[in-house]
C-alpha cells in the first residue's frame, strides 16, 4: 500500500504509444532506448503481472506480499481518471519490445485509503486549510518503477513528466521511503517537497515521506527552489 520509486522484467505489452521516445544515453556501456505506451485500465490489467515483476525487482518486495500488491493495483484501475503507461524497449536485440518501467496514478478523493490516511496525517501537522489546499483537487502519483539494469537513463523522468502532464488536477501527492534515493532527489528536482516525514501508515509501516508538488511540474534540470507548505503558485 506504500508508493517508492524506481524497476525488472523482460515481458512484452500492448498499450498504444504515447509518442514518447527516449533517446538513447549511455549507462554502464550501453545505450537504453525505451517508448512511452498508454495503458487503459483493460490494458493495465491485463499487464498487471508483468509490471508486478518490475515492482517487485525495484522495491525487493517479498514474493509473499506481491498477490496483496496484485490487487491492490487492480482496484486501483478502476478509481477516476486512472491512467498508466509503461517503457518498452526499442533497443534491439534479446531485450527489444521487454517492458522496462511503468508509472500509474488517478485523481485522489476521500474513501481511498492513501488519502483518507494522508489526509488525517496532515491535518495534524500543517493544519485543516493547508490540507485542503493540496488535497482538494490532487493526483495520486501511485507508482513510478523502472527495471533496476535500465534505471538512471531518464526513463522514469520522462514517465513522471507524461503522467502528469494535461492533468487537470492543482497538485501531485505522493509518498516514498524517508531516506535519500534516487528518485526522491528525482522528486526534488521536479518540484515536489516533503509535507510529511517519518510517517508510518495505518496498520505499520517503515517511515515513508509523503510529498507534494503544484502542477504543472518543473523542468528536472531547473535548480530546486524553496516553496511555503502551501500550494499557492
Amino acid at each position: 500500500m506504500y508508493r517508492r520509486g524506481p524497476t525488472v522484467s523482460a515481458a512484452r505489452g500492448g498499450g498504444q504509444p504515447a509518442d514518447q521516445r527516449l533517446g538513447s544515453r549511455t549507462l554502464g556501456g550501453m545505450a537504453t532506448a525505451a517508448v512511452l505506451c498508454d495503458l487503459g485500465p483493460k490494458e493495465f490489467l491485463g499487464e498487471v503481472d508483468a509490471l508486478l515483476a518490475i515492482y517487485a525487482d525495484a522495491m525487493d518486495a517479498d514474493a509473499a506480499l506481491l498477490p496483496g500488491r496484485r490487487e491492490l493495483m487492480r482496484r486501483h484501475a478502476g478509481y477516476p481518471d486512472f491512467k498508466a503507461l509503461q517503457a518498452r524497449s526499442t533497443g534491439g536485440g534479446h531485450d527489444d519490445g521487454a517492458v522496462v518501467g511503468f508509472s500509474y496514478g488517478f485523481h485522489g478523493q476521500p474513501g481511498q485509503w492513501w488519502y483518507d490516511a494522508v489526509s488525517a496525517a496532515l491535518v495534524r501537522t500543517i493544519g485543516p486549510a493547508a490540507t485542503a489546499g493540496w488535497l482538494a483537487d490532487c493526483l495520486e502519483v501511485a507508482e513510478v518503477h523502472v527495471r533496476k539494469d535500465k534505471q538512471r537513463c531518464g526513463i522514469g523522468t520522462r514517465m513522471l513528466t507524461a503522467l502528469t502532464g494535461g492533468r487537470p488536477e492543482r497538485t501531485a501527492l505522493l509518498s516514498t521511503p524517508d531516506r535519500e534515493s534516487t528518485a526522491r532527489r528525482l522528486y526534488r528536482r521536479m518540484g515536489f517537497y516533503d509535507l510529511l516525514t517519518g510517517y508510518s501508515f495505518p496498520g505499520g509501516s517503515p517511515p515513508y515521506a509523503v510529498m507534494g508538488a503544484v502542477l504543472p511540474l518543473r523542468d528536472p534540470v531547473a535548480v530546486s527552489l524553496p516553496r511555503s507548505a502551501s500550494p499557492r503558485v
